[in-house]
């Protein structure tokens, strides 16, 4: 198990994402340079807590993009009914 994200590093990255999309990656240490870049974040622990955050969120857009989300056919619900 990982550890849980504050709803402060969440929003940060998520709204840091919608802003500048193009620019991030999966990468942690440019993130971590764009993170750096335009926001003012007093540590340098929670910049990388953000930073790491936005990485996963792109890994997983990166993946949502190239493998289509599985639909249950309908002889596959059958045995739940």
């Amino acid at each position: 198990m990982g550890r849980i994200k504050t709803t402060l590093v969440k929003s940060v990255a998520r709204k840091l994402i919608k802003e500048h999309e193009q620019e991030f990656t999966s990468e942690f240490d440019k993130n971590k340079e764009i993170v750096d870049k335009y926001t003012t974040v007093a540590s340098a622990k929670l910049r990388n807590m953000i930073a790491g955050y936005t990485a996963r969120l792109m890994k997983q857009k990166a993946i949502s993009e190239t493998q289509p989300r599985r639909r249950m056919q309908e002889e596959d619900l059958s045995k739940f009914y």
